[in-house]
């Protein structure tokens, strides 16, 4: 005659196998509902197959393991009536018998009973929800086992007082510990989450500071000229006209990290690559001469692409303006660009302190800048983004006191009337 120990173990092997695929199931979703339902079919398949692998007894009583499942979904879920209500119905199935109308009424109560702890249940700690999970099957069992040495006292009594002592409270014990985990991994994702978010926040205060300082800078500096009695008209239409221009340019940035999640190109327009490429070179050679820094450029040819020439600007004043940043003590820049019959090439190469590996893979990150407690990380994030919504791709090479090497590549636009033969010979921009 097979033991009642080795059943049980043997139906205890399986739920827990089980477990193993609905958790599986469960973490293609990260949605807490979804674990909660994938909970709610995991029990209700084990009590099946509790009876499945059951142990009869005699003709009326039947043993198996559907304590371990009744007990958990219920203090868990606050699923016991569910499960009490099926463990009856199956019950039925097996026959209509002294042992059924015990079943019927032990379960009906204990449905109950369990339904109405579950609140103060999941209110306590990790802790003392596996304890209390533990002693409640554990009592359990010590009724049932009383049960049963008054109504069929059963030949191998160790062997049953094992069985019913220490598999239940030890599968409650396992199931109880998996869920705990499942709990604390799904809080903290949701923790994660809400951090995430508001790290988003504030990253996009951050970057649209960042961003909207140099404009302001320079509009503020032309406010400064404008209050002076003595400047002429001309001067002052001047003054005014490019104030009003650095003023169009903060206020477009806000309106670009609106939507910054997903970066759209609004006004597109062709525009000759070298040519702004040299009003950046100019815009920035006051901040070249602070450091010491010889610019250099060499234009293989005039190309033209198709994009936004202010974000175009934008992305290139933050590079140039890193580069000459990376040679406090001089050095030389160089600004370069080379054309096949479908893309532009585009080299920013200093002759910097230069970057580690690591500081290459991580650049782009918020907050987190080569520059130390000066620089917020976000300029090369910007970069990234405006490349990205003009299709273009970035490659960055560098090495630790030799410097480093930005290579852009866009799509070539093809103008009928573009000079592609052009020659544009290197010039020296220093001042």
């Amino acid at each position: 005659m097979e033991l009642l120990t080795v059943n049980f173990l043997f139906n205890l092997s399986i739920l827990i196998v089980l477990l193993f695929f609905f958790l599986m199931w469960a973490e293609k979703s990260d949605e807490k509902n979804n674990y909660r339902e994938t909970a709610k079919l995991y029990f209700i398949v084990s009590l099946v197959l509790c009876y499945v692998f059951s142990y009869r007894l005699t003709e009326d009583i039947v043993l198996d393991l559907r304590i371990v499942p009744f007990v958990i979904g219920g203090l868990y879920l606050g699923i016991s009536p569910i499960l009490g209500l099926l463990i009856i119905v199956i019950r039925g199935f097996l026959g209509i018998d002294n042992g059924f109308f015990i079943a019927a009424l032990f379960y009906g109560v204990a449905s109950w009973f369990i339904w109405y702890i579950s609140p103060w249940f999941l209110k306590r700690s990790s802790k003392f929800r596996i304890m209390f999970s533990i002693g409640v099957t554990f009592l359990v069992s010590l009724l049932i086992l009383v049960g049963l040495e008054i109504l069929s006292p059963p030949e191998h009594s160790l062997d049953f007082w094992f069985a019913y002592l220490f598999v239940p409270p030890l599968g409650v014990a396992m199931i109880s510990y998996l869920i705990e985990g499942i709990r604390r991994n799904v809080l903290l994702r949701q923790r994660l989450v809400k951090a995430e978010k508001l790290e988003a926040v504030e990253q996009m205060g951050a970057a649209i500071s960042h961003e909207i300082r140099n404009p302001l800078t320079s509009a503020m500096g032309f406010v400064q000229l404008l209050e002076d009695d003595l400047l002429d008209l001309d001067k002052r239409k001047q003054y005014l006209n490019i104030l009003k221009e650095e003023l169009q340019s903060a206020e477009k940035v806000i309106q670009d990290y609106l939507t910054f999640s997903k970066p759209t190109i609004e006004s597109v327009e062709v525009f000759q690559v070298e040519e702004e490429l040299n009003q950046i070179l100019k815009l920035l050679q006051p901040s070249a001469n602070w450091y010491s820094v010889r610019v250099e450029s060499d234009y293989s040819s005039l190309n033209y692409i198709q994009g936004d020439r202010q974000k175009f600007h934008q992305c290139f004043v933050n590079v140039i303006k890193n580069a000459i940043e990376s040679m406090p003590n001089g050095g030389i820049l160089s600004v370069s660009s080379r054309a096949d019959s479908t893309h532009v090439t585009i080299k920013i190469q200093d002759t910097g302190v230069g970057m580690t590996k690591d500081q290459i893979e991580r650049l782009g990150e918020p907050y987190y800048s080569t520059k130390g407690d000066k620089g917020t990380g976000l300029g090369v994030m910007v970069v990234n983004s405006i490349v990205k919504a003009m299709k273009g791709t970035i490659r960055v090479k560098s090495k630790v006191g030799e410097g480093t090497v930005f290579t852009f590549t866009f799509h070539v636009y093809k103008k009928s009337n573009q000079n592609s033969s052009g020659q544009v010979k290197h010039q020296d921009l220093r001042m």
